[in-house]
């Protein structure tokens, strides 16, 4: 009697995870961001709004890494071809390099379509709405 509510039990939870292991596989592979949170382009720090603002002009760039592709090898934004994405560096007052905050932008690296900012070098990322 216990043994057949025990293998029922297990193969329930079985199927359950097997589901969300497809879910989430379907989820990667369609290209959904794993960014959840936005944050406003005037509640960026004054470096990253003046990152921003050179974004959008084409600049002139600090950094001769800036502008330079973004491979996405973290996964954490939406999936898109390689070159779609850019990396900016964004100032960090002491810091002897180029720090570890940075503004990702995908699209036209004359006119982004989308910008990301991270200030944790890639670990995480917030969309910026203008």
């Amino acid at each position: 009697m216990y043994g057949s509510k025990c293998f029922k039990l297990v193969l329930t939870g079985f199927a359950l995870l097997s589901c969300l292991v497809v879910v989430g596989v379907q989820a990667e592979e369609s290209g959904f961001a794993k960014v959840a949170a936005t944050v406003s382009g005037s509640a960026l720090p004054e470096p990253a709004v003046q990152t921003y603002r050179l974004i959008h002009q084409g600049g002139p760039f600090a950094h001769e890494k800036d502008g330079m592709v973004f491979g996405n090898r973290e996964r954490l934004l939406p999936l898109q071809k390689r070159g779609y994405y850019r990396e900016y560096t964004v100032a960090t007052p002491g810091s002897r390099d180029r720090g570890a905050r940075r503004i990702v932008c995908g699209g036209a690296a004359s006119r982004p379509e989308t910008c990301y900012y991270t200030d944790d070098h890639y670990a995480s990322f917030r969309r910026i709405v203008p």
